[in-house]
């Protein structure tokens, strides 16, 4: 191999260097499909890679920071090596995330709501019956420890006023 043709082919160190990425995760995304396996390697057995390789690089981080899986972008590289712009389908998968986040900031602001509820309500010296039948009573509601209305020395009835037992144990509920 002459070293004209060695001027434009960068060992698999280098690529490492100029990139910022260790060695590992180059070869593991040649492993995976990511980047154009090496079809010449140096006469140490050295993997070679050309400066295409930093733009497939930039794009695969810049993937990834916006959520995009390794098979996924490996999906919009196929597209792009198959001589398309994969602009269409990166469009696409783009769209499903926002639609994944738009559902988890939904579930995330009922998580608050819940967390504020059970902090407004919060009991540093909680009753001595929740303390002895639960952890925390102020997280815990009775039935999720597998106890019973009957366990309460209540009648089960919702509308009873109930003792002053009855009365806590309500409050120990309201706050799950």
């Amino acid at each position: 191999m002459s070293n004209s043709v060695l001027v434009h082919q960068l060992k698999i160190g280098k690529v490492a260097n100029q990139s910022g990425l260790p060695v590992k995760t180059i070869r593991y995304y040649e492993e995976i499909g990511l980047l154009v396996p090496a079809t010449i390697r140096s006469t140490g057995g050295y993997r070679l890679f050309t400066n295409q390789v930093f733009n497939r690089l930039a794009f695969i981080k810049r993937s990834q920071s916006l959520g995009l899986s390794l098979s996924e972008i490996r999906d919009i590289l196929n597209i792009y090596d198959s001589g398309e712009l994969p602009c269409g389908t990166l469009k696409q998968h783009l769209l499903n995330k926002i639609e994944v986040i738009t559902q988890q900031i939904e579930a995330l602001e009922v998580l608050k709501s819940e967390l504020q509820g059970i902090v407004s309500g919060w009991q540093e010296q909680p009753p001595s019956y929740a303390r002895v039948q639960t952890i925390c009573p102020n997280i815990q509601r009775i039935e999720e420890i597998g106890g019973d209305k009957g366990d309460r020395g209540d009648r089960g009835d919702k509308g009873d006023k109930g003792d002053k037992g009855d009365k806590g144990v309500r409050q120990v509920q309201k706050l799950g």
